[in-house]
């Protein structure tokens, strides 16, 4: 039994959650990605918005929050977060 706890364990380590990628046609973003980057792939999101601001972690420099909404793609939207210029989240919200 404990074999098989194990192996599910060291299966699950290299899954890759659906959340952390998104699809646009053939093209494929992750998390980390830069703006112009996911832009280039997916084009120009249905709706962008500036949701607040943060300051860096290590430098005393405010980055902008911003969510992009892609869709609806078969009744979901995808919500993307960026802080700074770096994707942050991809959220899938149905309609």
């Amino acid at each position: 039994m404990q074999s098989l706890i194990l192996l599910a364990l060291a299966l699950s380590a290299g899954v890759v959650h659906a959340d952390d990628t998104m699809r646009c046609g053939s093209q494929l973003i992750s998390t980390g990605d830069r703006a112009f980057e996911v832009e280039s792939k997916c084009g120009a999101p249905a709706f962008r918005d500036v949701v607040g601001y943060t300051l860096g972690p290590y430098e005393r420099r405010e980055m902008k929050i911003e969510e992009w909404v892609y869709g609806p793609n078969n009744g979901v939207n995808s919500i993307l977060t960026f802080e700074g210029s770096r994707l942050l989240r991809i959220e899938r919200k149905r309609q």
